[in-house]
């Protein structure tokens, strides 16, 4: 279910279709948080206006995908930064990187992206790893707490290992330019390159915090292991820090899990198993 009024965003297009001269040609494409319009610019220019709320996981898209200015990520058109409205290039949305059917081929071809995009730093307004991670451990007591039944035991001895790893790098934060989100439905096919990012939720950070969407999405595919070694060396980076970095990534989704009152999740516990050697 959308976490955003689909018929409010509905609205709020009607309105910039007129502002920004576009025509609309297709059906509306409903995402989480978000509500995407394919439409032709007065130029004949085929683009795609995006809709969404600012929150703190939107919040500086634009000013992300302006930094990068197209380099292996979707290019911006336009902006309306007080509704969070973008005009983007057009991709095709009905050939994402998760239809490739070899997942070392798609973790190979992220990589690349990965690599391409946290190479450039972060500009100042962007939200920060190190609060972040300042959260997680504020949040982390009373979580365990909550995990106080014996039958909990397992569960609270991960999320005070993934803890105890990540600990060893936060005193490191980082600061280059993520994308906090980069899963293989997140990079379309284009014209221009053969695939672009999409969908960042900027992060100024350490690019091992980076890893974790690549092994959650097709978890069970192949080698877990394997993908991580393939990712760490194309990124060029430590794997002890790649791994204290995606187990903490693992206690940010678990903390998420137990707050909402879900059990932790068993692909991202089958991984945090991988980064502990168990």
């Amino acid at each position: 279910m959308a976490r955003v009024g689909y018929g409010r965003l509905l609205e709020r297009g009607e309105r910039f279709l007129g502002r920004w001269g576009l025509r609309q040609e297709g059906a509306p494409m409903r995402g989480q948080v978000s509500v995407v319009l394919p439409v032709v610019c007065r130029d004949g220019t085929r683009a795609a206006l995006k809709l969404q709320d600012v929150d703190e996981e939107t919040a500086g898209e634009g000013l992300a995908l302006r930094t990068w200015g197209g380099d292996g990520v979707v290019r911006l058109l336009a902006e309306d930064a007080e509704t969070g409205t973008l005009l983007l290039e057009r991709l095709d949305e009905d050939r994402p990187l998760s239809g490739v059917p070899d997942v070392m081929k798609a973790t190979g071809v992220l990589a690349g992206l990965l690599a391409r995009i946290t190479a450039v730093p972060a500009p100042a307004g962007l939200r920060r790893l190190d609060g972040v991670v300042a959260g997680m451990f504020e949040r982390l007591p009373a979580v365990l707490a909550a995990l106080a039944s014996p039958g909990a035991d397992g569960d609270r001895r991960l999320l005070a290992d993934c803890a105890a790893a990540l600990r060893e790098v936060a005193d490191e934060p980082g600061d280059r330019l993520l994308h906090w989100d980069l899963h293989f439905d997140n990079i379309l096919a284009g014209e221009r390159e053969p695939w672009l990012v999409i969908d960042p939720k900027p992060l100024a950070g350490d690019p091992c915090f980076e890893l974790l969407p690549a092994l959650w999405n097709r978890t069970w595919e192949g080698s877990l292991e394997r993908r991580f070694d393939l990712l760490t060396e194309v990124l060029g980076v430590d794997r002890d820090r790649a791994r204290a970095w995606t187990l903490g990534r693992v206690l940010q989704n678990s903390l998420w899990c137990v707050e909402e009152g879900e059990g932790l999740d068993a692909a991202q516990v089958a991984i945090a198993g991988v980064m502990l050697g168990r």
